[in-house]
């Protein structure tokens, strides 16, 4: 009798033996439905065997899923085992999550052929690349084993161009291109630019914005070798591609990349660690990326590739003024500068940019008599003003109730909001410019893919004077006729509890400032500021992101912080604090901690935002100079987390190269 061990989507390490009736056709890589406790599970074959250490008679029968699909690859489980093993996640989780959700359900809806698409853009001609273009795109395709290449670029100097070719190079050697995006958002123009430069290739989407039925048609022409260009966030990377030839992985400092619920990956980091397994090239590129890779370009690791000046002739890098407000009256946030400048800008038919990374009306609403605030009941968090729709909104849980008419403490009626968000920048800059066509730009008015390509098509028809937006039009974008950023309260950031914040804001403010000035008219930023002596605003306004990741390689390599330094982070939470940090305390004084003396263990703490969803969350950081020392304790301590009490339903979990602190 043969034995299929499975991997199910459990939180357990381990396979799980069946018998299967239909013997002869057992592979490795097939899906099966097995009967799990009370309930039907899809497992995906990982082994054969020809004895199992239950007994015959305790074995249950798993029933093989004949839909038509081959079986899994061989190289899509050895990324699968290298991403259980360094994420500390079960194979199971891992293998069930990258797959699309209509492949992980016993009984899957009857699918129904996806609607044919009428008619394909002309093919558009590819402009003539500058020297430093061709330079780097020459190097990556004379490239014929692993080679991992950080293409460094300034905002605007055809990064995207560059992708293009290499695309046309691999589809010309018969291969499959697989080009990642941080966030659905961007991928929209990315899927225009590609399906006009190769209108006759066919080219699937995979984000998690996409239907159902549409997601699993898009991996299985993947997957069954239909598809030559695949565009996907972050889950794409585990895509089984049989005929991958080059993988891009654009804007990647995006921490987006990295995933933080279900297994804690990085999709940058498998993607690298995917184009070494499968021996090809692979391209990260950013106009700031991240300091890991930069540092890896430093030492050799990555080969550096730069664009230095913009892509199209006579556009130019725009000019960047910082703005001292400390002795500016502010109307609503904004200085009579910036608003001058503004008035310019619609005075010449131009497009204008108010960038504040922060949605809804104003983040507070209070109460000047008794001092009540709109704190969120189930986060340590307070609940955010959005006017337009009259609901007080918890931005980490979800929460929503009516703004109150009067203070629930004393009832005094004159309570008023504090701070400001984009709507009330949005509303400001209505009463300043009754004129003015006005788009606000953010999560609350693009809920949807459909709404958000419908403000694109907006501003790219022109019908939109003044933008008003968060990191949505932060990267990525091209809008010929945008000439001029204000970027408003960004000082916050500069004196942030995390040792990454100085990092992030840099990357923000420079890809922002990258939208302005991007065609034949030149573009100018007002970044106010109460610091404006501050080395990271010199920096932006010198467009000198070598030398200021220089500055933060030196602090972190003084800090012994990563890249210099490896971490790991174990997280607890519970219906009370005190429960999560001393189950924090048994991990850290486990006796096998002692055999792993280059693994410091730090004092378990409550997390920044220590309230999330009635549940109290802290956690204990881990760090070591070396990473296989790192990953040779983690399995050995995390088999130990398991054997310890576990009281109130405390749920705990491992994150390696965390990113949130």
């Amino acid at each position: 009798m043969t034995i299929a061990r499975l991997a199910l989507d459990v939180p357990l390490h381990r396979l799980f033996d069946y018998k299967v009736e239909d013997a002869l056709r057992l592979q490795v890589g097939l899906r099966v439905k097995a009967p799990f406790g009370n309930r039907e599970k899809i497992g995906v074959i990982v082994e054969l065997a020809k004895r199992s250490e239950l007994p015959p008679e305790q074995l249950k029968t798993a029933e093989l899923i004949d839909d038509g699909l081959p079986p899994l690859t061989p190289d899509f489980f050895r990324l699968c085992e290298f991403a259980s093993q360094y994420y500390q996640a079960p194979l199971g989780e891992v293998i069930l999550q990258a797959l699309p959700p209509g492949l992980k359900k016993p009984n899957p809806p009857q699918r129904r052929a996806g609607k044919a698409k009428t008619g394909k853009p002309a093919k558009a001609a590819a402009p003539a690349l500058n020297a430093e273009q061709e330079a780097a795109v020459h190097a990556v395709n004379i490239s014929r084993e692993y080679a991992p290449f950080l293409l460094y670029g300034v905002t605007g100097s055809g990064k995207t161009e560059v992708y293009l070719r290499l695309i046309a190079a691999a589809l010309a050697a018969g291969r499959q291109a697989l080009l990642l995006a941080p966030e659905i958002n961007l991928t929209p123009q990315l899927e225009t630019r590609l399906r006009e430069r190769f209108p006759d290739t066919p080219i699937v989407m995979l984000h998690s914005d996409l239907g159902e039925a549409a997601r699993e048609r898009a991996w299985r022409a993947a997957f069954q070798g239909e598809a030559r260009i695949v565009v996907g966030t972050r889950l794409a990377v585990f895509t089984p591609l049989p005929d991958l030839g080059l993988m891009i992985v654009d804007e990647e400092h995006d921490a987006s990349y990295k995933q933080q619920e279900g297994m804690r990956y990085s999709a940058r980091d498998l993607a690298v660690f995917r184009a070494r397994l499968a021996r090809l090239p692979i391209v990260l590129g950013s106009a700031t990326p991240s300091l890991e890779s930069w540092s890896h370009a430093r030492h050799g690791r990555y080969t550096l590739l730069c664009l230095q000046e913009r892509a199209v002739s006579g556009a130019r890098l725009p000019d960047i003024r910082v703005l001292d407000t400390r002795r500016v009256k502010l109307a609503d946030g904004l200085s009579p500068q910036l608003i001058d400048a503004l008035r310019q800008r619609l005075a010449a038919g131009e497009q204008s940019l108010i960038f504040l990374n922060r949605r809804g009306y104003a983040p507070v609403l209070a109460c000047p008599a008794c001092g009540w605030i709109s704190r969120c009941p189930r986060c340590a968090a307070n609940r955010v003003v959005h006017l337009a729709d009259q609901r007080l909104r918890c931005h980490h849980c979800g929460l929503e109730t009516r703004i109150p008419r009067a203070c629930p403490t004393c009832g005094n009626q004159d309570i008023q909001p504090f701070g400001r968000g984009t709507q009330r920048l949005e509303a400001m800059l209505a009463s300043v410019f009754p004129e003015a066509r006005i788009l606000r730009v953010d999560r609350d008015s693009a809920k949807s893919r459909a709404q958000w390509e419908k403000l694109l098509q907006q501003i790219q028809a022109g019908e939109a004077d003044i933008l008003v937006g968060t990191q949505m039009l932060a990267k990525g974008h091209d809008f010929p006729r945008l000439t001029l950023v204000g970027v408003v309260g960004a000082d916050a950031a500069l004196f942030a509890a995390d040792w990454r914040a100085p990092e992030r804001l840099f990357a923000q403010l420079m890809q922002v400032s990258g939208r302005a000035g991007r065609a034949d008219l030149p573009g100018e930023v007002i970044l106010q500021s109460e610091y404006p002596e501050h080395p990271l605003y010199r920096a932006i306004a010198a467009h000198d992101y070598p030398g200021y990741a220089e500055t933060l390689l030196g602090e972190r390599r003084q800090a012994g912080f990563p890249p210099y330094a490896y971490q790991a982070i174990l997280r607890a939470e519970a219906a009370a604090m005190e429960t999560a940090l001393d189950f924090l305390r048994q991990a850290a004084s486990l006796p096998c901690v002692r055999d792993y003396p280059d693994v410091a263990l730090y004092d378990p703490v409550p997390m920044r935002l220590f309230r999330l969803m009635n549940q109290e969350r802290a956690q204990l950081l881990l760090e070591s100079p070396s990473r296989p020392q790192l990953q040779a304790f983690l399995p050995v301590w995390r088999e130990t987390l398991t054997t310890l009490p576990r009281k109130n339903k405390l749920r705990w979990h491992i994150e390696v190269d965390p990113l949130e602190f």
